[in-house]
Parts: structure tokens; sequence; C-alpha cells
């Protein structure tokens, strides 16, 4: 969804990719703060002021730079910017390898949440809230409901008894997003990320109101690297087909026309997961026809399992994802080639640290790059494909395209062969609980598919639409 923090996003990265190509990137870095909220103009906050410090920290993350490795306030982008040393892709020893930076300036420091009543309140006869209150936590003070927040447990009668909608309940977005209780406020009231709980999900990225929490990004080292002529291979995912205007075919040469040495569809490595997968799927159920084996290409969900549910680790396939049957093809036909996953997902950045991937762009960094280089995508002639992908891998992408190409794997090899299985659309709170079902065997299933976006990696947190 298109709002403030990510229009002012994207109008950075394209900033970066149009100074970079024109060679003024170091020198112009410390002054698109202030292009962007020059003296008198309106303030998103409390002074531009405020507001060039936070483009600032935004501009850091861009660079790759996380914000908890500030020592020093007066340091300047350009030296940032300097020290990162692109020629040879080094990284400062003491960075945090999580793809995720929270700005402290940026942070509300949201009260937290709780049940209230609002103005709208009647102050009526009936009094719904009082009498529907378990706790009796509501009494009517100069005609108004009170709520008395020692007594109060935010179950929510009270809300929906209330005739004039006079009752809501505050939240925290970001806190609220997390299903694993991995972001709370420090000390001082700003949002902190606990990477020992994180799984990568990127919730609390999309949900945060004021963008306090921002992606560590590769922009800049991907741009370093084509102008060092290295050959980088685009790998496209699934997820692109309802990102960008035109046909697959046509994103793959806008891709190489915006400096990639080759380009090819992660849906190639979809199918080998797939087949992969279907055969691991058979041969547990061939041993033991009472477990079940849940998916395994969202890093996300693999991340939640590792962290936080020990009990199903036994359970989740040992299938690599499609990006890393991806970086096999890649590499196999040219060892010597650097691979950048492209795709809508925060997750993939751990991921790629652990399975080699060089880079990881999201597709609103491979947007940013068409859009700075102004490469139409509609307007590229079509990619000469080799081969297209199978439409099962391509539809990779939404939630039940895994479980719909193992059922279709299998039954060409298995006449007859029948998939109970499960999806979990969309990790919550509520999901992780039930997944702790299927794990004591109180739900009956032998495959579970689990995205951790609603709807599958199509709605990623770093998707353009």
């Amino acid at each position: 969804m298109l709002n403030g923090s990510t229009f002012i996003r994207r109008e950075l990265m394209i900033r970066i990719v149009r100074a970079f190509d024109d060679g003024t990137l170091e020198s112009e870095l410390d002054q698109i703060p202030i292009k962007l909220r020059p003296k008198n103009s309106v303030a998103s906050r409390c002074c531009v002021y405020h507001d060039r410090a936070i483009l600032k920290y935004r501009l850091m993350a861009m660079l790759g730079v996380s914000v908890e490795d500030e020592t020093d306030e007066s340091k300047s982008l350009a030296a940032y910017y300097a020290e990162k040393a692109w020629g040879g892709g080094a990284e400062h020893p003491s960075r945090p390898r999580a793809p995720l930076s929270v700005c402290g300036p940026a942070c509300s420091g949201c009260p937290d949440a709780k049940v209230v009543s609002t103005p709208n309140c009647r102050g009526c006869f009936a009094r719904p809230c009082v009498y529907n209150c378990p706790k009796k936590a509501i009494s009517i003070v100069g005609g108004q409901s009170v709520i008395d927040q020692s007594l109060c447990i935010k179950c929510g009668k009270c809300i929906t008894a209330c005739p004039y909608h006079a009752i809501v309940k505050t939240s925290v977005p970001c806190e609220d997003a997390c299903p694993v209780g991995a972001i709370r406020k420090n000390g001082h009231g700003v949002a902190e990320i606990d990477f020992a709980k994180c799984i990568f999900c990127g919730k609390c990225f999309a949900a945060c109101p004021f963008a306090a929490v921002m992606e560590r990004s590769q922009l800049v080292d991907v741009l370093a690297a084509m102008k060092r002529g290295e050959k980088l291979v685009a790998m496209i995912a699934p997820a692109a087909e309802k990102q960008f205007p035109g046909k697959i075919e046509q994103l793959l040469s806008a891709c190489a026309k915006a400096g990639f040495g080759d380009v090819m569809e992660v849906a190639l490595g979809a199918e080998k997961t797939t087949e992969h997968e279907t055969a691991e799927f058979i041969e547990r159920m061939e041993k033991d026809p009472k477990t079940f084996m849940t998916t395994s290409c969202c890093p996300a969900w693999v991340n939640l399992v590792g962290r936080h549910l020990p009990d199903l680790v036994g359970h989740v396939s040992l299938t690599p994802s499609p990006m890393v049957y991806a970086r096999e093809l890649a590499k196999a036909k040219d060892p010597d080639a650097k691979t950048v996953f492209i795709g809508p997902c925060v997750a993939k950045r751990s991921e790629a640290r652990r399975k080699d991937v060089d880079y990881v762009l999201s597709f609103e960094e491979l947007g940013a790059i068409l859009a700075g280089r102004k490469i139409d995508v509609i307007a590229c002639e079509p990619w000469p494909v080799e081969r297209p992908a199978n439409p099962t891998a391509r539809n990779y992408a939404r939630s039940c395209g895994v479980t719909d190409a193992v059922l279709a794997e299998a039954t060409s090899k298995i006449p007859g062969f029948k998939l109970d299985a499960k999806q979990i659309n969309g990790i919550d709170r509520k999901t992780c609980a039930m997944v702790k079902l299927y794990a004591a065997g109180k739900m009956p299933v032998n495959f579970l598919e689990v995205m951790a976006c609603p709807g599958g990696c199509q709605n990623g947190p770093c998707s353009l639409s």
C-alpha cells in the first residue's frame, strides 16, 4: 500500500541511483536531506531539522549501514560512503548481520496498547459497557465512561457493546504485527528488535506508521559491482509477475538493459524444489504414514521453527528453497558470475547470507534502478528465454502454490495419489499457536504449506503493489 513512508523511501532510492550514475553520489549524499526538506518547508514531524535527521538515517540504511552502529552523530553520509570501501565490498567488522535496523529518532514511542473511552461516549442510560465488563473496570463519571486501566483485561466486550463506537483499543503497530514478540520499547521508550528472537518476516517494517524500522540495503553494492564490470545474474522471484507491468520476459529484458549480465527466473529453481520436495515427502510417508511434512521455501517460516518451535524442526522439509536452486543453476552456467536475488522479502536477506547468494534486492530497489535509469518495462522486447518455467513453479508466489505444485508432481508419478494438505496463509500469533496443534497431532494433515505473508510472497513487505 502506497503511503508517505513508502513514497519517500522510493524517492530516496531513485535519487541514489541517479546520483551514483552521475558520479556525484558521495558529494550529494549529505545534500539530499536538505533538498527534500529545505528551510521553511512543511515538516512531516516537529520541524524540518527532525525530518532531515531521519532522512539521514534512512540514507545510512540504504548504504547498508546499521543505525545502531552510529557512535558519532556528526559523521557525514559521505564519510560512511567512503568507509564502506565499495571497491572491495568490505563490511565494518562491528556491523550486525541482521537485515533490519531501527531508527530511534523516527520512532514515535507509541503508548502501550489499552482500551480507552473517547469523547464519542454519550453516557447513555443503557450503559452496556458497564454491564458487560467482566472486571467492573468501567464507571460513568460526569456523564462519560471511564476505564480503570488497573482492572481492564482488554477483552474488548465493551468495544463490541457500545452503540456509539465510543470505546476503542489503541495499539503499538510494530508490536502488534510481530508474531514472536521480537520488537519492544527499550528503557528510553524507543522500539528495539531482539535479533535472537526475530524471524525477519518484515511485518514490523511494513506496519510502522513512522517508518522507524528500516532495511539494510545492498542497492549501492549492486550498483558498484555493475560499475566494476562484474557479471551479475538477476534472479527474479515468481512474485514479480504482479509487481511490474508487462510480461516476465519483458522484465528480464529490462533487467539486462539496467546492467545485469544475465537474467533468469527463480521459478526454474522452484521446479527443482518441487521435484525434490515431492520425493522427500513420499519417502517420509513411506517410513511413517502418520507423520507430516511442512514446506521449506519461506525463510521466515524456517527461522520461526528454528528459534521458537523446536517440536517442529523434524517436520520441516530439508529441500532447499527455489532461490538456492536458482543460484546453483546460475553458477553452473557461469561459475564466476555473482548472483542477485530480487524479490519482495526481508527474510531472503538472512537466507542469502547462509546460502552464498551474493546480493539481495527488493522489488522496490529494482524499481528504483529501472526508474532511475528511465527503463520502461512495457517498451522492452521479451527476453529470449531458453525454456519458460513450468506454470506451477511460477505459481509459487501465491498461497497454495507450493501445494498445487507438489500435488501435480506426485500425481504424475503415483496414480491416485492423495495429498492431505493444509495451508498457513500468513504467520501471526494465532497461526503460531495453530502449528503447535499440528505438531501435537491434534489436527490431521500430512503436508503443511506455510507462508509468512498472507496470500503468499506476492504480498511480501517489499512489494511494489
